[in-house]
């Protein structure tokens, strides 16, 4: 089998391709898909006829230069999207709410959606039923406006 493997360099690339794909999908880091460029690149040069040293060589320079010039172009891309998009509790900043009991600096609950959220009040106390605008959100509490506090501020 070893023999096969030493005259078949291609199925080790492809291998080591196969693994790199698996642990990128695992770590979702975009650095084991660059090293899974390289093995695709040194795949190439064996089916080529290159020697298994310049296999080995095509493999070192295409990752690093992928690491060092694709990784970053392209993590820049992923983490950049419109300003109006956003994700998570960030999109609840700006949305209404409505009191559900008392909230005042110290604590008190509102609902948001169709969820209830502790909440704190940025300035006095807000009554239960009182349509309300969330200011930020702390941790698992949203800071809360009243609704008419709010519109004054923008």
């Amino acid at each position: 089998m070893f023999e096969w493997l030493g005259e078949n360099w291609w199925a080790l690339w492809l291998s080591a391709f196969l693994a790199f794909a698996v642990i990128e999908m695992i770590t979702l880091d975009l650095f084991f898909i660059m090293l899974g460029g390289g093995t695709l690149a040194a795949m190439v040069a064996d089916f080529a006829g290159a020697d298994p040293w310049l296999q080995i060589v095509v493999f070192c320079v295409v990752s690093l230069l992928m690491i060092a010039f694709v990784r970053p172009v392209a993590l820049s891309h992923l983490k950049k999207g419109p300003s109006e998009q956003r994700t998570n509790v960030d999109r609840l900043i700006g949305e209404q709410a409505v009191v559900m009991e008392p909230v005042s600096s110290d604590g008190g609950l509102v609902k948001i959606g169709g969820d209830i959220w502790s909440a704190r009040s940025a300035a006095g106390v807000l009554p239960a039923g009182q349509k309300v605008v969330v200011a930020a959100i702390d941790g698992a509490t949203a800071v809360v406006l009243a609704a008419s506090d709010a519109d004054g501020k923008s």
